[in-house]
């Protein structure tokens, strides 16, 4: 498969077509809207404008939000039409997040990762203590609140076990590096997030280890194909076991409600 194939594979399952917990899935015929069940921020994944209406239809969603009182991300991938949907979207007010790498490789059973048995103190996260300690070092990292991503995080364990895979590693009792992994119903992919760990124990092959669990998860329950957005630190790991960059992203945050 070729990245033409994987972009458009990529495309189809996790914009176009993507279903996500505690969100509904509403399609126009210029978007793909996700609005919040629980009071979170809604996003758009999913664009089909072009520079004579791009402007038109900014508005129409900003209004559209605006009514039902939820603040939303507009996701930008470098592929996407027109070329300046990003500098449009600055001007309408949004708020430009930094690019991240969108990294995808599919593996099969020979992968090194698949063969990797070296995940000793690896374990599996299914209970609420084990997301809060997530929750603890998410904090301590970034020096920011992840009580939303707690929450989340939570309420998909729980409703929907089998879509949300959580994997930490612990020293002296501690939660000291923390990914999880959501698979889509009829979809190639597995989409890895987190992979956070704190400085003092980086250096020790944690990320790789806890890439290993997840993608054995992921072959295991039919998903071939490894997705993450990853910052400029991780994604020279991702490239050594062999992900290709297939474009960038931006998450672009719309204007505060007032």
């Amino acid at each position: 498969m070729d990245k033409n194939e994987l972009i458009q594979l990529f495309n189809k399952e996790l914009r176009y077509e993507s279903q996500v917990q505690g969100f509904i899935r509403e399609e126009t015929e210029n978007v793909v809207r996700h609005v919040s069940q629980f009071g979170e921020n809604g996003f758009i994944i999913y664009s089909n404008v072009n520079s004579e209406n791009a402007r038109e239809i900014i508005k129409k969603e900003l209004t559209y939000f605006s009514d039902i009182k939820q603040d939303f991300e507009w996701k930008v991938y470098s592929y996407d039409k027109p070329d300046n949907l990003k500098e449009i979207l600055e001007q309408e007010g949004f708020t430009i997040g930094d690019p991240e790498a969108l990294m995808v490789m599919k593996i099969d059973d020979e992968h090194t990762l698949l063969t990797n048995r070296q995940l000793l103190g690896v374990k599996e996260i299914t209970n609420e203590q084990g997301i809060q300690d997530i929750i603890v070092l998410e904090d301590a990292i970034w020096n920011e609140s992840h009580a939303e991503l707690g929450e989340r995080l939570w309420r998909d364990k729980r409703n929907n076990p089998e879509s949300l895979y959580i994997y930490g590693i612990y020293e002296d009792g501690q939660l000291v590096s923390a990914a999880w992994m959501y698979l889509e119903k009829h979809s190639s992919f597995a989409s890895l997030w987190g992979g956070s760990t704190l400085p003092l124990y980086r250096g020790k092959g944690y990320y790789t280890k806890l890439l290993a669990a997840r993608a054995q998860k992921a072959f295991e329950k039919g998903h071939p194909i490894l997705t993450v957005d990853a910052s400029p630190m991780s994604r020279p790991i991702l490239e050594k076991l062999g992900f290709i960059c297939l474009a960038y992203s931006n998450g672009c945050q719309s204007p505060t409600l007032k």
